[in-house]
């Protein structure tokens, strides 16, 4: 039987139309649709349709870039821009350009040819006063050439500046990261110092990579600060090189806050930095390579103390002081069960194909003995050496094997032994283990972790800058030192609205990953439905409507207001 129901989502009536029959001996709905508000269904019904007249319709990209231009609007973005980088003759302003390409980064990102096109098919045509015939590459090439380095260290620190209170960004808790991104930049190009050969952290060894770092809130992931570098740079020196920056932005932003705790990881940690980070304004949290703290991975479980009423469940806790770095610091050593099964089960399976290789390799050389093997050339012991030193690089490996090539009857000979007392020794001592040091002593264990725990904060902005559909670091069609500078520029900033829209969102209770807010706002279109004349005498005219929204995008243009930039 058919009815209407009404559904009462986050305080709002939404009405739906659903049909229930008897399946089984028990009522169950077949069928469901989505009507909308009760407004929209007096409308609805009141109105004469005039669909069959329409000669065309016009459908173009709503949702998304109108939250994002919101967003740019009350940042004041292109106004900072174009501050710091004046306009040079007519047409838009270099902030305009930039705007453009940053929300292109956002939702849809493609190469400086491709966005006249995609803008095209947006309602950014409307709301940024330009045309698709101004976008072309030679323009934006033009625009971004007029950025420098200390241009976008002054647009960044202003935006951030406006950012914070507009916003009331929390910042008691900061995270600062560094990853770096493969890019396809031709190994004999020399216009460029940024993109060197390095330690590619997405497994791309062969090709040249670009390094960023960035500062950002535990509130929202939102950044404060980045800086772009060479890809062979390892963190440590990052850290250094950009801690008096750290330290002016702190000065910058912590009007009224008096505790603000950077939160860092082990791969930052030396004894100039660390001195650096304690003469600043900064208390800290970071953490220690347990490997190089044995005693601390010896203390028996049985002195942990379990976290599980503070809202850790699975954790446990040993506390203790020690000099770390030529200072005495409170130190923090965690076990967590679900860390624990992690590592295991990863290395289990890192196990189970060094077995399988040293099986294989045993097993040729015992063919090649026995003579079953004789065409091709035969194996030496360096060769069969090199192959299982290969296999055994990875960590912890050398430790769990015991491997042995030696030659017999002038071939070489291999025999191997899973040491089992290693592999106990390592689940008793490091896996499941974290080592936390910090100057905030007088923190609760829960607190320490809890603080330390933000750090995935920076992880997911830069699992973001990854993503192939949206905020997109690459492809970025650039090879000087500059233009780098000045894309990467783009791509935080894009983050940044992103980072912004998903905290305005949480705060209204709704909850969703940046793609997924992205992909509904983004199928939220904008239709205009062209009507012909009735006579020559008058011309045709247009009425702009929205596509039909599913419940999670109904709501999500509520919670926006995003009617206030749809067309008349």
């Amino acid at each position: 039987m058919a009815s209407i129901i009404k559904k009462i989502i986050r305080g709002k009536p939404y009405y739906y139309a659903r049909e229930c029959q008897r399946i089984d001996g028990k009522p169950k709905i077949v069928w469901q649709k989505y009507l909308g508000k009760a407004d929209d269904i007096i409308a609805a019904l009141t109105q004469v349709p005039a669909v069959a007249d329409a000669s065309s319709a016009v459908v173009t990209e709503f949702g998304a870039v109108a939250a994002l231009y919101d967003l740019a609007t009350r940042l004041g973005l292109v106004e900072h821009i174009d501050r710091h980088v004046p306009k040079r003759g007519r047409g838009p302003s270099v902030g305009t350009y930039l705007l453009v390409a940053i929300l292109n980064r956002c939702v849809a990102p493609c190469s400086k040819a491709g966005i006249a096109e995609w803008f095209q098919d947006t309602a950014l045509r409307r709301l940024i006063g330009v045309e698709a015939r101004q976008l072309s590459s030679q323009r934006f090439w033009d625009n971004m050439d007029r950025v420098s380095s200390e241009a976008i260290a002054m647009i960044e620190r202003d935006i951030v500046g406006q950012m914070v209170p507009a916003f009331a960004i929390d910042l008691t808790q900061v995270l600062f990261d560094g990853t770096n991104f493969f890019t396809f930049i031709d190994t004999f190009n020399t216009r460029n110092t940024l993109a060197q050969r390095g330690r590619s952290k997405e497994g791309r060894s062969a090709l040249r990579i670009i390094g960023l770092a960035l500062l950002v809130s535990a509130d929202g992931h939102v950044p404060l600060l980045h800086h772009t570098y060479p890809g062979n740079q390892v963190d440590a020196p990052t850290f250094r090189s950009l801690t008096g920056a750290l330290i002016a932005r702190y000065r910058e932003l912590s009007d009224g806050t008096e505790h603000v705790t950077l939160v860092f990881d082990k791969g930052n940690n030396a004894a100039d930095n660390l001195a650096a980070v304690a003469d600043s304004p900064y208390h800290f949290i970071g953490s220690l390579v347990p490997t190089q703290h044995k005693e601390l991975l010896a203390i028996a479980k049985t002195r942990f103390h379990s976290l599980d009423q503070q809202g850790l469940p699975g954790v446990s806790a040993y506390r203790t002081t020690k000099v770390v770095f030529g200072v005495e610091r409170t130190v923090l050593v965690t076990y967590n069960e679900n860390l624990f099964v992690a590592q295991a089960r990863t290395l289990l399976r890192e196990i189970a194909k060094r077995q399988h290789y040293l099986r294989e390799q045993q097993q040729q050389l015992q063919r090649r003995h026995s003579g079953k093997v004789r065409r091709g050339k035969a194996p030496s012991v360096a060769g069969v050496t090199k192959k299982v030193q290969a296999w055994l690089k990875a960590r912890h490996m050398k430790e769990l094997f015991q491997v042995t090539v030696e030659e017999r009857d002038g071939l070489p000979w291999l025999t191997y032994r899973f040491d089992r007392r290693a592999w106990a020794r390592l689940q008793k001592t490091l896996l499941g283990k974290t080592i936390l040091f910090t100057d905030n002593d007088d923190w609760s264990d829960a607190e320490i972790v809890h603080g330390y725990r933000a750090q995935h904060h920076v992880e997911t902005g830069f699992r973001c800058m990854k993503d192939p559909h949206h905020i997109c670091l690459r492809p970025q069609h650039h090879w000087t030192d500059q233009k780098i500078e000045v894309h990467v520029f783009c791509c935080v900033l894009a983050l940044m609205l992103c980072s912004l829209l998903r905290r305005e969102l949480q705060r209204q209770g709704i909850d969703l990953s940046i793609p997924v807010l992205l992909e509904q706002l983004g199928k939220i279109r904008e239709v205009g439905i062209v009507y012909p004349a009735k006579d020559k005498r008058r011309s045709p005219t247009l009425k702009m409507t929205l596509s039909q929204l599913s419940e999670q995008q109904q709501i999500l243009y509520d919670a926006l207001g995003l009617d206030r930039y749809l067309a008349a």
